[in-house]
């Protein structure tokens, strides 16, 4: 999940509890938050300034309509900060480390909300020191 910290950082998602993850307005990441189900994890991405993972959150709601859309078929799932991450993971770690080419975080980068699939996970559960013993879930936040 991408946020930019200068306008929700995941110090204010730590502070707050549980947040609704509103504000989507691309099809293809609405369509994301719409697969989340509850209990799947997913990483909280610093956009623009600092562009790294920082923490990890967890979906305690599923998508239901979004009350910031003024029109419009769009949602949002509420999510609840589970923990920082033991070494922030900047996306030039990323997009240096070959088995992340395919990620959707570097093939479309604009993209708030992105799949990661399991293999991607465990490898950025590596990078960023985050425990292997958490279940692996298939998204990446990136509002």
């Amino acid at each position: 999940m991408k946020s930019e910290p200068d306008a929700f950082g995941w110090d204010q998602q730590v502070r707050n509890g549980i947040e609704p993850w509103t504000g989507v307005r691309n099809h293809m990441a609405r369509n994301n938050l719409r697969a989340m189900r509850e209990g799947d994890l997913a990483f909280f991405y610093h956009s623009n300034v600092g562009r790294e993972i920082v923490g990890v959150v967890r979906v305690v709601r599923e998508a239901y309509p979004d009350p910031t859309a003024p029109i419009g078929d769009w949602v949002c799932v509420d999510m609840e900060a589970v923990g920082p991450v033991g070494r922030p993971v900047t996306l030039a770690q990323i997009k240096a480390e070959a088995r992340l080419a395919e990620m959707a975080l570097v093939r479309l980068s604009r993209l708030s909300v992105a799949p990661v699939d399991a293999g991607h996970w465990d490898i950025l559960c590596r990078m960023a020191e985050w425990p292997l013993t958490l279940p692996a879930i298939p998204f990446i936040s990136l509002a």
